[in-house]
C-alpha cells in the first residue's frame, strides 16, 4: 500500500511539474517581443523581412522560449550581448519554425568564442595508428547538451544568407539529428517515410562524394561527404540558404527536407 501511495504521489508531482512548465511556456510566448531584439533581427537576419507576419510572430515566440531555457557562456574573453543571444537563437529557431514548441530538449548551453577555436581530436593516420591533432573549428555540437560557436563566423553566416554556409544552421541541424539517440543523418521523422529518407539521402550522399572526388561542381559544400551526419547538416544549410539551386539540382532531397522542416525557403529568396 505504501508503495502504491508513493507511486501515486510521484505521478501527481510529475503531472504538476509538466502543467506548470506548460503554463510558464505559454506565458513566455505571450509576452511582447522587445523592440531592441526586433532591431537585431532586422539587422542580422536577412530573411526576416521576407517572412509573413504569422511566421515572424511565431519566430519571435520560439526565440523567447529559446532564450528563457538556454544559457550562453562567453569563452576566451567573449562578452555575451543581446545581439549575440538573439542572432544565434533566431537562426537556430528558423529550423523549428513549423516544428511545434519543443526547443532542442537535449540542449542546455551555448558556448561562444570570439573566433575560430582550437580543439584536439584523434586522427586516424594512413598506417592505421591514431594520433592527436589540433584543429581550428568554427562550431561544434555535442551530445552532452552543448553547442560551441565562433561569433565571428556566426556574423559572417548571418551577413550572407545565400552562400549555403551557416555555422548556426549546421550545428543545430546536428542537435535535431541527435534527438534520435545517435547523430547519424537520420533525425526522428514525423511525416517523412524512413524508407524514402534512407534511399534519397543515401543516393545523394553517394553522388556528392562521387562528384567531389572528380572535381565536378556541386550545389552542396563537399564537407558533406565526410559522413551521413555532416551530409544532413550541410543539406540543411543549403536548403535554407540556396533553396532554388538545391531544388533544381537535387529535387528529391529538397522534397524530403521540405517535408521534414514543413516549410519552403524559396519564398524567402527572390
Amino acid at each position: 500500500m505504501a508503495i502504491a501511495i508513493f507511486s501515486l504521489l510521484c505521478g501527481c508531482l510529475l503531472l504538476l511539474f509538466i502543467y506548470q512548465t506548460f503554463l510558464r511556456d505559454r506565458w513566455i510566448r505571450s509576452r511582447p517581443f522587445p523592440a531592441d531584439w526586433e532591431a537585431v533581427l532586422q539587422a542580422n537576419l536577412p530573411v526576416y523581412a521576407a517572412l509573413q507576419p504569422p511566421e515572424r510572430r511565431r519566430l519571435q515566440q520560439l526565440i523567447q522560449l529559446f532564450l528563457a531555457h538556454k544559457r550562453f557562456y562567453g569563452c576566451a574573453g567573449q562578452v555575451i550581448t543581446d545581439e549575440i543571444r538573439v542572432t544565434i537563437a533566431a537562426e537556430a529557431c528558423l529550423l523549428l519554425l513549423n516544428q511545434g514548441w519543443s526547443i532542442y530538449p537535449k540542449l542546455s548551453a551555448i558556448l561562444v568564442y570570439p573566433g575560430a577555436f582550437r580543439a584536439r581530436r584523434e586522427h586516424l593516420q594512413e598506417d592505421g595508428t591514431v594520433a592527436m591533432a589540433a584543429h581550428d573549428l568554427l562550431g561544434e555540437s555535442w551530445s552532452l547538451g552543448k553547442v560551441i560557436l565562433s561569433w565571428d563566423d556566426v556574423e559572417h553566416g548571418a551577413a550572407d544568407f545565400a552562400d549555403g554556409r551557416n555555422v548556426v544552421l549546421h550545428e543545430f541541424a546536428h542537435q535535431l539529428d541527435g534527438l534520435s539517440g545517435s547523430t547519424n543523418g537520420a533525425p526522428p521523422l514525423r511525416r517523412n517515410s524512413y524508407r524514402s529518407w534512407s534511399r534519397v539521402f543515401s543516393d545523394n550522399f553517394d553522388d556528392l562524394r562521387s562528384r567531389s572526388r572528380i572535381g565536378k561542381p556541386t550545389v552542396m559544400d563537399s564537407y558533406g561527404t565526410l559522413n551521413p551526419a555532416e551530409f544532413f547538416a550541410v543539406a540543411t544549410e543549403t536548403f535554407f540558404e540556396k533553396p532554388h539551386q538545391l531544388r533544381q539540382h537535387r529535387p528529391e532531397l529538397y522534397r524530403e527536407l521540405q517535408q521534414y522542416y514543413q516549410l519552403d525557403p524559396r519564398q524567402w529568396h527572390h
